[in-house]
Order: structure tokens, then C-alpha cells, then sequence
């Protein structure tokens, strides 16, 4: 046990010895992004991503095989229909727009699936917590 306390004193010369660098360097070094500049860009691009609805594969899938072309306003619309569902405390939401029927998953701000007037012709819509009509 001696032996191996004699050899190193402190951390600092462990780390020294085997990662090659000190604790006492202060700050990242030339080239390098510290670890705060990381966290704040990743946050930043959370909120940023947390803006934008995605559309899961099953919904794009439906997108393409009903030819349903969303535009910008259509789409910003959905959006403004999946931040009001959110602001109510709905998790899955059916939001209503036009003559076309959305199932949207808020927390994970991701369209699930959607349907023209033909394909919700049934009017049974299920799995759902929340209705949005805009």
C-alpha cells in the first residue's frame, strides 16, 4: 500500500501522468469550445426545433398517398392548432383544418397522421385527448 501512495501525491499528478494535461490549465484551449458554449447552442436549437412540428414517416407516407400538398399557411395554421392544443394540456390531438384531419402528438410535436375529407368520411377518430378546429 505504501508503494503505491509513495508514487503519486495528488490527482493533479495522476492526471498529469496518464491524460497528459493539468487541471490547472483555466479555460479550454485555443480551437477548443468549452463545455458551457456546447450547452447553451444545444439549448438553443432545442427551443428552436421545438417550434417546428415534424411529421412521422406513417403521416408522410399518408401525405403522399392521399396527394395532400400542405402550403405555408396551411402549415404554419397546423402549427398555430398544435400550440393551442399545447397551451390546453392535450397530448394527442385531433386538429381540424380545411376539409383535411390531423392526429398530432404534442409533446413530441410530431404529426402522426393525416387524412383528407374522403379518408375521415367515418368521422371515429380514436386515441385522442383533445379536438382543435382552426
Amino acid at each position: 500500500m505504501n508503494k503505491i501512495a509513495n508514487q503519486f501525491s495528488t490527482i493533479e499528478q495522476v492526471t498529469d501522468q496518464y491524460l497528459g494535461q493539468s487541471r490547472k490549465s483555466g479555460g479550454p484551449k485555443n480551437g477548443q469550445v468549452s463545455f458551457q458554449e456546447i450547452l447553451a447552442r444545444k439549448q438553443t436549437e432545442q427551443v428552436l426545433d421545438a417550434s417546428e412540428l415534424k411529421f412521422s414517416k406513417h403521416a408522410a407516407m399518408r401525405l403522399l398517398d392521399r396527394k395532400i400538398n400542405l402550403s405555408q399557411e396551411q402549415l404554419e395554421r397546423l402549427e398555430t392548432g398544435a400550440e393551442k392544443a399545447q397551451s390546453k394540456g392535450i397530448r394527442d390531438s385531433l386538429v381540424l383544418m380545411d376539409s383535411l384531419a390531423f392526429i398530432v402528438n404534442i409533446p413530441n410535436r410530431t404529426v402522426v397522421t393525416a387524412m383528407d375529407s374522403v379518408e375521415s368520411a367515418e368521422n371515429i377518430y380514436t386515441n385522442i385527448d383533445g379536438a382543435v378546429i382552426i
